[in-house]
Parts: structure tokens; C-alpha cells; sequence
């Protein structure tokens, strides 16, 4: 039988959710739209025949059939050497795994990667169950498993988790040397459960130890609010990730807004770390006109496809999108097209910068390799990959949203001086209790607002940063984070709607 499967393109988010239910959020196909036919096209057409629809048998023929090229030969040669020679018995499916793993190391890709049939296994029990974890989307980067953000409203957000952060230990353990997917797997667990994590923070010089308590992650992906700015109402839509039913959401929210008199409209994906890219593209739809591309996908030969919308007009109201450097993947195709093919203006900081798209292959044996085959590209053909998108009105929150969580080991006192005590000046000063210095220098001047936050938070005021007073801070510090009134990037997406 001479089988030529065509490969239905998978977009997937960064990498895994830190959640039982999301090693596979992300996967979807995309969608028809563009006006020409291409060989990307045809790897991307719904209609496809995707590898993983194959019977095991025709997927075997294929993996077979492709065994036949001289270049194999080698590696047939050295199998049979290590086998037939090694000091030592070895396991052969050990070594068949190796060889798969090595092949994608060398691609130096982190998105690329392969799973074993028992990790497979554990992350089909896991998708089963019900989505418990600790709520963050992670990726690889340089050979670190890094967070690229903590889900909205999950304990990974509410611990003090970062976009960046880089995770070094999980319960003491080191996670260097291990792939993405064997990371995750010590990390998440049951509701209740306990989790400490030792991070690595670009800024910080010490490790710091995170401790989260596992939950129920909340899957909802879109919140929506009017706000009312000068006696104008300004609608507000917030996408923490794009799943199969974000589209629908955010269709039902703006048709909502528009209804109750909506004069200009936020779209609020700081901190979303992607998803589908078949939602971002029916989002897009409703604000892009059918004269610019919405994104574009280019294969290894460099051949493109774009992909339209099918209005003629835009709203005719204006609208801005707030993002942050936790915004990733299909929040950058958002954000890059409602700029270059909308006009409209982008508030936040530079996002996090991902544009590859990766397929998941089964390949016939329980186990799956997940490599990248096309980049995506902006409606003016721009590569974001590893660069991100710099915002058109940049906005940075009040210093002490930057602050870490307080790791004691020892109080802080009088005359210390370290990363610690500058952290906990920045937390002091945005809690209206000014340390006089925010250089790390623990100086009478902070030892006198270390007491009067102790005594404002019913603690016993000695003047020192203890684990309890350090807790207070953090809880202090978080209420502070998520008032409204403080949101200085929302005032300002709001301020640049009506200018």
C-alpha cells in the first residue's frame, strides 16, 4: 500500500498546562481562509488526512516504509554494535528511545520534543480526570523549564509565580537534565496538595522557594466589565487563554457590550500564554477587514499562506489591546494583527515572543513526537519568534506588582543589607509605608516602616522581617495587586481609547 498521509497542522500552546487536564491544551487545527492555494495550505486544510487518523497498521507501514533511506544505516550499524557488544546487557527499547530523543536534541528547538508511551500514558490518565494542578503554562527555555505565565486566578498566581521564572527544584529535587513533560509530571498533583518550587528570577540574585498548594484551576477564558471614563463606557474583555470555547465566549461578551452602549473596547490578554489558533482566528474575524491578511504561515521551503476574514469594515468603535511579557503565542498573533492590520494601538510591555507552530505525531506505539513545522508570521510578514511585540504605548505597573515573594530564613534587621531588604523596601513603599531608601539598605528609616506596618497589621512591632511579617506583606502586597484603582496599564488602554 503506498500511503501519503497529509499532515493537519496542530497548533500548540507554549507547552503543557501545570494542570491534570492540560498537557493538551492547544492542539487544534487551523482553519481555512486564505486565498490561494499552497503546499502549506495543503498541510493545513481541515479536510486533511491527519497521521493520527490512520489505523496502527497504516501508521507502522508508514514509519517503515521511511527505515529504507542509506542514512539509517548508521544508525541500524550502531544499534546493533551496542547491542551485540556493550560490556553490559542493555535494554533495546532504552536505546530505540534514545535515539528518538537525541535526533530532537540536536534541533536545538524547545518546542520540539518527544514522549515516551509511558508519558503518554500518565498525561492521558491525568486528562481524564478532573483539571487539578497549579495552574501555569510553562515551555523550555535554554535547556530550563520556564514559566511563561501562572493561569489567572490559579495557585500559581496567587504563590507569586512569574512569567520567566525558571524552575530549578521541585520538592528538592533538581529538575536539570530532564525533559519539559518529565518536569511537569513532578510538578502537578491532587487538590490539597502541596508543592515547593525553587526558582530562578532574571533580576534576582538568590534562588527563591515557592510554596503552592494544588487546586482546581479555574477554566474559565473569558471575563468581561464596562467602565465608565469621562461619562464615556468603555467595554473590557479579558482572555486568560484560547481554548475550543473562547471564541463563542468572546463573541456572546462583545455582543453583550455592544448592546449595553459600548463607545470603545480593551482586549485584555496580559499574561494569557496562548491556545488555539482556531479561536484567535474567529476573534480576529470580527475586527479585521478582508483587505489584510490576519496571519500568515510559512513552511520550510519558505512558502506562504494567509489567512482573511470576511468583513468589509471595522467597528466603528476604537479599541486597544493590553499585553504584558506573559502574553505568548496566539496572544501575539492578536496583538500583531489588531496593530498592523487594525491600526490599533498596543499598551503593556513586550510580549514573550513565540512563533513556530508544532504538529503532534503519534507514532504508532503509544508514544508521540511533537515537532515544529511552520513558523507564523504577522500580516505584514514580521517573525516574532524570540523577539516578541513591542507595545505602541508602553506602560509598566507600579514597581512593587514586580515584587518576590519574602523568603526568611533569617529576620531581617537593622543594618542588613541585600536583595531581600530591597524587595521588602518596594513592598513597604507600595503600601504607602515609605523605608526611606528602596537600595537594599536596611536603614532606621525602613526599621521605622517595617513597625508601623507590623502595628497596622495587628503584628508585634519590632522592627524586624520576620516569616510572619514577611507573610503579611505578600497577602498585603497581593490585596494591593488585584484592586482595580491600581491597574496603571488598564488606565492607560482606557485613557488611549478616547484621546
Amino acid at each position: 500500500m503506498n500511503i501519503k498521509p497529509r499532515y493537519v497542522v496542530l497548533f500548540l500552546a507554549l507547552a503543557v498546562l501545570l494542570g491534570a487536564a492540560g498537557s493538551y491544551v492547544g492542539l487544534e487545527y487551523f482553519g481555512s481562509g486564505s486565498k490561494e492555494q499552497s503546499q502549506s495550505e495543503q498541510y493545513a486544510n481541515t479536510e486533511a488526512e491527519n497521521f493520527g487518523s490512520l489505523t496502527e497498521e497504516q501508521q507502522k507501514e508508514v514509519i517503515e516504509n521511511m527505515g529504507g533511506d542509506a542514512d539509517l544505516k548508521k544508525v541500524e550499524q550502531a544499534y546493533s554494535v551496542i547491542e551485540e557488544n556493550y560490556l553490559e546487557d542493555v535494554d533495546k527499547q532504552t536505546l530505540v528511545e534514545g535515539a528518538i530523543q537525541g535526533m530532537l536534541d540536536t534541533l536545538e528547538d524547545p518546542y520540539s520534543v518527544y514522549m515516551d508511551q509511558e508519558t503518554m500514558e500518565q498525561f492521558n490518565q491525568t486528562i481524564e480526570s478532573s483539571f487539578q494542578g497549579i495552574g501555569a503554562e510553562v515551555s523550555m527555555v535554554n535547556d530550563k523549564v520556564t514559566i511563561v505565565a501562572p493561569i489567572k486566578g490559579s495557585p500559581a498566581e496567587e504563590a507569586g509565580l512569574k512569567p520567566n521564572d525558571q524552575i530549578l527544584t521541585v520538592d528538592g529535587e533538581s529538575v536539570e537534565g530532564l525533559d519539559l513533560y518529565e518536569a511537569v509530571l513532578k510538578i502537578r498533583g491532587e487538590k490539597g496538595t502541596e508543592v515547593t518550587l525553587q526558582v530562578e528570577r532574571p533580576g534576582v540574585s538568590e534562588p527563591l522557594n515557592i510554596d503552592i498548594t494544588r487546586d482546581d484551576i479555574p477554566l474559565e477564558t473569558v471575563y468581561s466589565d464596562m467602565k465608565k471614563v469621562d461619562g464615556k463606557k468603555a467595554g473590557v474583555i479579558e482572555i486568560t487563554s484560547f481554548s475550543e470555547k473562547t471564541s463563542d465566549e468572546f463573541h456572546n461578551a462583545l455582543e453583550k457590550l455592544e448592546s449595553d452602549g459600548m463607545e470603545g473596547l480593551v482586549i485584555d490578554v496580559r499574561g494569557n500564554p496562548g491556545g488555539l489558533f482556531t479561536d484567535v482566528q474567529e476573534i480576529l474575524k470580527e475586527f479585521i477587514p478582508k483587505d489584510k491578511p490576519i496571519v500568515q504561515v510559512e513552511d520550510r521551503s519558505g512558502e506562504k499562506t494567509e489567512y482573511y476574514s470576511e468583513i468589509t469594515e471595522k467597528k466603528e468603535y476604537p479599541v486597544t489591546v493590553l499585553m504584558d511579557e506573559g502574553s505568548a503565542s496566539a496572544s501575539e498573533i492578536l496583538a500583531a494583527t489588531m496593530n498592523e492590520a487594525g491600526g490599533y494601538d498596543l499598551v503593556g510591555t513586550k510580549s514573550f515572543g513565540k512563533g513556530t507552530v508544532q504538529q503532534a505525531i503519534p507514532m504508532g506505539d503509544g508514544s508521540t513526537i511533537k515537532l515544529t513545522l511552520f513558523k507564523w508570521l504577522t500580516p505584514e510578514g514580521n517573525w516574532i519568534h524570540e523577539k516578541g511585540i513591542e507595545p505602541t504605548v508602553e506602560v509598566k505597573q507600579p514597581q512593587y506588582f514586580y515584587t518576590n515573594p519574602v523568603d526568611i530564613e533569617e529576620a531581617l534587621a537593622y543594618n542588613d543589607n541585600n536583595e531581600k531588604v530591597k524587595n521588602v523596601q518596594e513592598m513597604l513603599k507600595g503600601l504607602g509605608h515609605d523605608p526611606g531608601r528602596t537600595d537594599g539598605y536596611f536603614s532606621k528609616e525602613t526599621e521605622k516602616a517595617v513597625k508601623a506596618f507590623q502595628k497596622d497589621a495587628d503584628l508585634e512591632a519590632t522592627g524586624e522581617v520576620d516569616e510572619k511579617t514577611g507573610g503579611k506583606l505578600e497577602e498585603a502586597i497581593i490585596e494591593q495587586v488585584r484592586d482595580e484603582a491600581n491597574d496603571k496599564q488598564m488606565d492607560k488602554a482606557v485613557e488611549v481609547l478616547f484621546e
